[in-house]
């Protein structure tokens, strides 16, 4: 039974090092091909937005808007496969509830 307890701690252990590790790692998603890209880190925090002049001067807001969700999302998408990569290996392909 201790040696499932050290267990556990040294997986815990890993997961908040990986955490804070994660911070730094950046992953980027885009949309329109290119006219926005929104940069995410995988702690599933946005970083960055970039937009393409050109779409700023097409006067097509409700299209910007779109775009910049759908860049959002895929930059998050990205960031929490990042995440879930990386916590497999840590628990070895084992499906923890709760986790990526």
């Amino acid at each position: 039974m201790g040696n499932i307890m050290r267990q556990a701690q040294a997986m815990q252990d890993q997961m908040a090092r990986l955490q804070e590790q994660s911070a730094s790692k950046i992953v980027e998603g885009s949309a329109g091909g290119g006219m926005v890209t929104v940069k995410a880190n995988g702690a599933m925090e946005i970083v960055s937005v970039t937009i393409n002049p050109d779409v700023m001067k097409s006067g097509e807001s409700e299209l910007l808007q779109d775009m910049v969700v759908a860049a959002a999302n895929d930059a998050l998408r990205k960031a929490k496969d990042l995440m879930a990569g990386e916590m497999k290996a840590i628990t070895g392909g084992m499906k923890i509830p709760g986790l990526f």
